[in-house]
């Protein structure tokens, strides 16, 4: 094609932009893009087996590196499967760009073929800033305000665009006249600190408090040196959330562990008895988890205002970066002497060890998940990142890996989609190809997406520097945590039909791509299948074979809380509800409970 295209000034923004890749799947109506990637040869293109796939790498790449992730989509239904990955973009606050294509903007309105209103389709997901080119001189506008928006308001963003607006004659860039308008790409942050009054009457709050708890998010990343500085000084117990885990180094002797239905029983007791509560970076949602509103006096810190006060009735609310915040609070706030509340938590924390050293251990059919993941803790190497899937493997993942210090760890939070972990460990390879990569999965999202993806795995291992990329199966032929919603939360029994899962050979599957693989069927299997994984020449595919009868058991729960699940098992038939039943009074009496009688 001679002369220089819309497509093609729009590749070039996307590399002023700094982007290095852009995942997507090809389709007619993005081909003038596809042929500017081709021509211009950077940003690389990463394709994906489907389009819901690319999305989740691309938020994959934001929460890994920090920039806008960027995916790339035909119009029709190649746009409809990227809303799963903009969404999880959205509700977890990531940057991403979505660049869709559209039929031509003469047959708009004729109900054409693949033709969806596209503006109307991402104006929920994409809210900050969705907007469809008419003409050629809006391309630049409409990239740097893209770019600009995901950013700033750390979301989503979309930029639709005609197949007659890609192919158009790239505009004169030195058009000087009415109507057009100039823009340039780039964004510097830009430091954001409270007023010091405000910082003065959170330091009053935090200092009045006898107990004080420390709740850390995923905003707080890069503040971990200050926040370990400020838990010394008020001798506060910290806790996370499931996003903020791998903040700080869990190995603190004051570090409660993740918090809410998936979280410790330090952390509940944290919450439980503390009269005084930080918030730092942290919008979690498991809002029952929480001190009881108004047992304690509140302070929170975020970057987003919108995020104030929206959880916990906050008393001061602090606008500004956590790092700084934090590091400004500390020169009001003096170490104190009473350590009586510190110890306390440290006793907690011992004895949550504990209790999930115990849980790990115990014998189950034909392998205890717990000690699956446990297993990892002490042989993930320090320079390796990790990517999880949503399901039972979550639970599992947030009490019992231990992250070394530095290691990145991200998963779909609170969208929640199973089969973002592939997904996101391929982001995290590309991201870092010097690096192990480490993905956690059930079956269920094994087959949902991981599958396909590892076909991608397959087709670009030997592209990187460092092979090494572990994927995890819990293989337990069931959808389990809904199986244990379905007794928990509606006190039924577990419904057969929509939660078996069709048994597969995982590992056999990795060896047909041309990858390694290994079925583990006992504990004494386990730890010598991540060494081998780890060491591998290849991508591995551990096929862990697992007990879906382990429950998944929220921490520190009263009886009348848990009855349900009783209730459920005991309508339910066959050897799997009994040990179900024998492993959740094991774990009710771990925590103190005597549900023997019931």
């Amino acid at each position: 094609m001679a002369g220089r295209t819309v497509s093609d000034l729009l590749v070039e923004r996307l590399s002023a932009w700094g982007v290095d890749r852009v995942f997507g799947y090809s389709g007619d109506g993005i081909d003038g893009v596809m042929g500017a990637l081709r021509r211009a040869g950077k940003p690389a293109f990463v394709q994906a087996r489907h389009e819901e796939a690319a999305a989740f790498m691309a938020v994959g790449h934001a929460k890994y590196t920090g920039r806008p992730g960027v995916c790339v989509s035909t119009q029709g239904p190649g746009a409809v499967h990227l809303l799963n990955g903009l969404y999880d973009a959205k509700l977890d606050g990531k940057p991403v760009v979505a660049i869709v294509g559209q039929q031509a903007s003469t047959v708009l309105g004729s109900a054409y073929q693949q033709e969806i209103d596209l503006v109307r389709l991402f104006g929920d997901v994409c809210a900050q800033f969705v907007q469809a080119a008419h003409t050629p001189e809006q391309m630049p506008m409409l990239i740097d305000r893209a770019f600009r928006i995901a950013m700033t308001t750390r979301g989503p963003t979309c930029v639709i665009l005609p197949h007659d607006v890609q192919k158009a004659s790239a505009p004169d860039p030195g058009t000087h006249e009415h109507g057009v308008m100039m823009t340039s790409p780039g964004l510097r942050p830009a430091r954001v600190v409270p007023y010091d009054e405000d910082l003065r009457a959170a330091a009053e709050v935090l200092t009045a408090g006898e107990r004080v708890a420390i709740m850390v998010g995923q905003g707080a990343y890069g503040a971990a040196d200050e926040i370990v500085e400020l838990a010394d000084r008020l001798g506060a117990g910290v806790t996370t959330s499931l996003l903020g885990k791998p903040v700080l180094d869990e190995g603190l002797p004051f570090h409660t562990g993740v918090m809410g239905h998936l979280g410790t029983t330090a952390s509940a007791e944290l919450m439980r008895e503390c009269d005084t509560l930080l918030l730092v970076g942290t919008n979690d949602p498991w809002t029952e988890f929480y001190p009881a509103p108004g047992q304690a006096r509140a302070v929170q810190i975020d970057i987003d205002g919108r995020q104030l006060g929206v959880r916990y009735p906050v008393e001061v609310a602090l606008v500004g970066d956590a790092g700084e915040t934090v590091r400004a609070l500390l020169a009001s706030i003096e170490a104190r002497g009473d350590r009586a509340w510190r110890e306390r938590v440290e006793a907690s924390v011992r004895r949550w060890h504990d209790v999930a050293r115990s849980r790990a251990a115990a014998a189950a059919e034909p392998m205890n998940p717990q000690h699956v993941i446990r297993s990892l803790s002490g042989r993930l190497p320090g320079d390796g990142r990790v990517a999880v899937d949503v399901g039972s493997v979550v639970y599992w993942y947030a009490r019992h890996l231990r992250l070394p210090r530095g290691v990145p760890a991200h998963l779909s939070s609170t969208l929640a989609s199973m089969g973002c972990g592939v997904p996101y460990g391929i982001a995290a390879k590309l991201s870092a190809p010097h690096s192990p990569v480490v993905v956690l999965t059930g079956d269920g999202a094994m087959q949902m997406s991981g599958l396909a993806e590892l076909v991608t795995v397959a087709a670009r291992w030997r592209q990187w520097a460092d092979p090494r990329f572990v994927v995890c199966v819990l293989n337990n032929r069931d959808l389990a945590e809904v199986s244990w919603e379905q007794r928990e939360a509606e006190g039924e029994p577990r419904f057969a039909e929509s939660q078996e899962l069709p048994d597969l050979p995982y590992a056999g599957y990795a060896e047909l791509l041309g990858l390694r693989g290994v079925r583990v069927t006992s504990a004494g299997e386990m730890e010598q299948a991540w060494e081998a994984a780890l060491a591998a020449d290849r991508p591995f595919v551990i096929d862990a074979v697992v007990d879906p009868s382990v429950p998944l058991l929220p921490p520190g729960q009263p009886f009348e809380n848990v009855k349900a699940m009783y209730a459920g098992l005991a309508e339910e038939q066959g050897p799997q509800a009994r040990r179900a039943e024998a492993h959740l009074r094991r774990e009710r009496a771990d925590e103190g409970y005597d549900d023997v009688a019931v």
